[in-house]
């Protein structure tokens, strides 16, 4: 038998508790020194001269058939609701990632604007009620499951947007808890990464009352769906428990609708082996309907953070969250900093707790989570260049810190401003026409 056969045969074979956890534990966690960064963005579509108005279905698919005829460094995919998502490939270092991505942008938005469309920035759509642009079983049974919840699941499906910072998961370290210092610090920061980049503070032309309404809309789906692991333990046992006690989303068919269960756990699925028993393709789905602030997938995948206004406004959280991870100093000032503020979780699981509710309500507002940001800040000023970061990327931190940060804002005040000023972010300028870098300055160079 051929490798790629036995790969097929073992994918389709059905798997015991004991397997998928062991599984887990050797696909989601690897070992080894920090050395690539990639990232994932999602982008909402808008029309070009009047975003307030809805795109059709049919200039989408046609913008996209022209998108994927265009030669990509990065994965162009499409997420239910018509959202444009970017994936890069792993990189060797921050500055390539910035260079391959950005090119990459630009050749998206020249087809997306010969067809009168742009990205927008922006982390949650101000403007338009949740809709379905693909319709496949698999966002069919996504939407019947998520349903159950309320409202939340479909705005999350169809009208949310984010900047994912992917990262290496580093040593092992010594000790039981191996990698539970670098996976505690993604936890931890990743609260303080929430109120700095917050952009999502409005929903059908109303503040909400939340800086991060993406983040508010994660939270609603439950922890059984989008809640992190207890992190007072080894991180590969709590995720293996967490993916085995996690409900089954949907159990898929070669024809018809999916099945979408009431209940029905992994972990009982392995033992029932009802509606049939589980495979290793099942187990891997399984793994992407998961959707935790942090996801191990070999690597750790950042996924709290809003997306960013204007060309380049993803690039400075990519090289902020890159810096507090893999500069030595860096990470030990952000593993200090953020240490004091854990006590405000009341060791609850990220997102549904204390620090990150109020860290997606109320931002850099909040003075310990302003702290914290502005001390991150400087730290991954001064590592930065020893990253090789080029001068205008560390420009575009500096002048992110000096807009936001040091003031206690981030980029839904401005939004909230606006819509005070009497701009209903409908008659006025895209509200991703702000710049949250030196007009002037590519970060690129």
């Amino acid at each position: 038998m051929s490798d790629a056969a036995s790969d097929c045969t073992q994918t389709r074979a059905a798997v015991t508790e004991a397997e998928v956890e062991a599984l887990i534990r050797g696909i989601c966690f690897k070992t080894g020194p920090p050395r690539t960064v990639g990232v994932e963005l999602e982008w909402l579509v808008h029309d070009l001269r009047e975003p307030q108005l809805p795109v059709t279905s049919e200039r989408l698919e046609a913008a996209y058939a022209a998108l994927r005829a265009t030669p990509l460094a990065s994965a162009l995919t499409v997420e239910p609701g018509g959202q444009l998502e970017l994936s890069s490939p792993p990189a060797a270092s921050l500055m390539e990632c910035v260079r391959t991505v950005s090119a990459d942008l630009d050749a998206v938005r020249a087809v997306l604007r010969d067809r009168g469309l742009r990205l927008a920035g922006i982390g949650h759509d101000p403007w338009h009620a949740p809709s379905r642009f693909l319709r496949d079983p698999r966002y069919d049974a996504m939407e019947t499951y998520l349903d159950r919840t309320g409202p939340a699941g479909r705005a999350m499906m169809c009208t949310s947007a984010s900047v994912q910072v992917c990262l290496d998961a580093g040593y092992e370290e010594p000790g039981p808890l191996g990698h539970v210092r670098r996976w505690w610090l993604a936890h931890q920061l990743g609260a303080v990464l929430v109120a700095v980049f917050a952009n999502s503070p409005v929903v059908r032309r109303r503040p909400t009352g939340w800086v991060s309404t993406r983040q508010l809309r994660w939270a609603e789906i439950g922890a059984g769906r989008a809640g992190a692991p207890e992190l007072d333990a080894d991180p590969r046992r709590a995720w293996a428990r967490r993916v085995l006690d996690a409900p089954v989303m949907c159990v898929r068919r070669e024809s018809g609708p999916w099945e979408v269960p009431d209940g029905l756990t992994f972990r009982e699925w392995t033992r029932s082996g009802t509606p049939r028993p589980p495979t290793r393709d099942d187990l891997d789905y399984h793994l992407t309907t998961l959707f935790p602030p942090v996801r191990p997938r070999g690597h750790l995948e950042l996924r709290m953070i809003d997306a960013q206004p204007g060309e380049h406004g993803w690039i400075v959280p990519v090289a902020v969250t890159t810096a507090l991870f893999d500069d030595p100093q860096a990470a030990e000032t952000a593993y200090r900093t953020v240490k004091p503020l854990a006590e405000r979780a009341l060791g609850r699981p990220a997102p549904h707790n204390p620090l990150w509710s109020a860290a997606a309500r109320d931002g850099l507002a909040d003075p310990e989570l302003r702290e914290a940001a502005v001390a991150c800040f400087a730290a991954a000023l001064d590592a930065l260049p020893r990253l090789g970061a080029s001068p205008g990327v560390t420009a575009a931190v500096a002048a992110y810190r000096d807009r936001y940060v040091v003031h206690g804002r981030c980029p839904a005040d401005d939004l909230l401003d606006r819509l005070r000023g009497g701009d209903p972010t409908g008659s006025g300028p895209h509200p991703d026409d702000q710049t949250t870098v030196p007009h002037g300055k590519d970060p690129r160079s």
